[in-house]
């Protein structure tokens, strides 16, 4: 491996443990776009990260994996010589990406979708659209989960509230002393 080959290795690795602010300018400067007030949880993003575009207002949780090619050609190399397959991956607005989810080349996902931990993605997915499984389907429109959300009793009001905070609130809401 080369000296600049083992130096990215190491700087991806640092940006891993910083913040999302940190690893969205890495990912720019790699060609990836990425919209405004993201978050970024995770650093698995392709060896294509140019093939990727996310909207506005994403969030995408720890352990997910967004992937432009496809290495199942490897077992036609003999047939197919040399050959890659790649494929764009487009995230729409206002989008959260679940914890260990996998986004397969050719993806195209919506504005305003959720996307369930664990699920994976491969194809078109529309607006307004809450996305789950293995493979991934749509199971509902964001209407009815914002129903949901707004109906659950764990629903508590501590965004932007320090953690000290927000700890005293939860403990109290669910009986913990």
């Amino acid at each position: 491996m080369s000296l600049k080959g083992i130096f990215t290795g190491f700087h991806k690795k640092i940006i891993e443990k910083a913040g999302s602010d940190a690893k969205i300018r890495y990912w720019r400067k790699k060609g990836m776009k990425i919209g405004e007030n993201c978050h970024l949880e995770t650093m698995a993003f392709s060896t294509e990260p140019y093939l990727v575009e996310i909207g506005n207002n994403v969030a995408i949780a720890y352990g997910t994996n967004l992937v432009t090619h496809d290495g199942g050609i490897w077992c036609m190399r003999n047939d197919l010589k040399d050959g890659d397959i790649f494929g764009k991956i487009k995230i729409g607005n206002n989008v959260f990406v679940g914890m260990n989810s996998i986004i397969l080349p050719n993806t195209v996902i919506g504005n305003n979708c959720i996307i369930g931990a664990g699920s994976v993605l491969r194809g078109r997915y529309p607006d307004d659209s809450v996305i789950i499984g293995n493979p991934a389907k749509v199971v509902m429109k964001m209407s009815v989960q914002k129903l949901l959300y707004s109906q659950n009793p764990g629903l508590l009001s501590t965004k932007n509230i320090p953690d000290s905070q927000k700890e005293k609130i939860i403990k109290k809401h669910f009986g913990i002393l």
